[in-house]
């Protein structure tokens, strides 16, 4: 009586998890952003519960170039683009569980850090590290994934 009743147990724990959807959906969403629209790249890609999103720099995309001020004003320039996209997509800043940030020079670490904590709130993961150089002469980039 035990085999059977594990057996029937075995049988519907398989049976539900083979009624998981495998084939999760991929979306592939262009910018919201005019100027982005023809870029080779897609701004955010959408699967399951998780948004990745392509890396952000410092550029004002209304003005066209990055803006100035150094590492301060060009991270917050590249948290306010990620805001953007997150919002195009009914989504914040505090839905983000990842970051990953290439600063063009370690040394600006302490003041890159400064701005950012005073948006991320929540401790998002993060890995930072220093790369010899960015995309449009940036000092600072930033991509996330974010949980919907």
């Amino acid at each position: 009586m035990k085999s059977k009743l594990l057996f029937l147990v075995t049988l519907i724990f398989i049976s539900f998890l083979s009624c998981k959807d495998v084939d999760s959906e991929i979306i592939f969403h262009k910018s919201h952003e005019a100027s982005r629209a023809n870029v080779s790249f897609s701004d955010a890609v959408e699967t399951d519960d998780l948004l990745f999103l392509t890396g952000q720099i410092g550029k004002d995309h209304k003005a066209g170039k990055l803006v100035f001020g150094g590492i301060e004003a060009e991270t917050k320039q590249v948290i306010e683009n990620i805001k953007a996209v997150l919002e195009h997509h009914n989504l914040s800043l505090d839905h983000v569980i990842k970051c990953t940030v290439i600063l063009k020079d370690i040394k600006d670490f302490k003041a890159f850090n400064s701005v950012y904590t005073s948006y991320f709130t929540n401790k998002p993961a993060r890995t930072t590290f220093a790369a010899s150089g960015l995309a449009g002469g940036a000092s600072i980039e930033i991509d996330v994934i974010a949980a919907k």
